[in-house]
């Protein structure tokens, strides 16, 4: 009987295509508007999970220019990163962060 992948793993997967790892963080940025505590334990949570699919966190956090250990502990559950972490880490992902005009008012 062949072995199931479990969900991270089946994510992971996934993710190393960038667009699809850019269309899951803006999926999760759209579910996180509430500024809730979960809801940034959410968006923290898929941060990590693109960045290991993107090349593992070590990769990652080299290109951001950030300690390896410094982006375990901003993407924890208990992360309080500050925007410009979170915008080193996407731009060394390759991905921008842009706004645009909400359809409610």
């Amino acid at each position: 009987m062949k072995k199931s992948k479990d969900f991270n793993e089946y994510l992971i997967e996934k993710l190393h295509d960038p667009k699809k790892a850019v269309a899951y963080l803006n999926a999760v940025l759209e579910d996180c508007k509430d500024g809730s505590e979960e809801s940034q334990q959410l968006l923290l949570l898929a941060f990590k999970m693109v960045a290991q699919a993107q090349g593992g966190m070590s990769e990652v956090a080299k290109r951001a220019d950030l300690g390896r250990e410094s982006l375990y502990k901003t993407l924890s559950k208990r992360g309080n990163p500050k925007l410009s972490t979170l915008t080193a880490l996407a731009k060394a992902m390759g991905f921008d962060f842009r706004f645009s005009l909400s359809s409610k008012k």
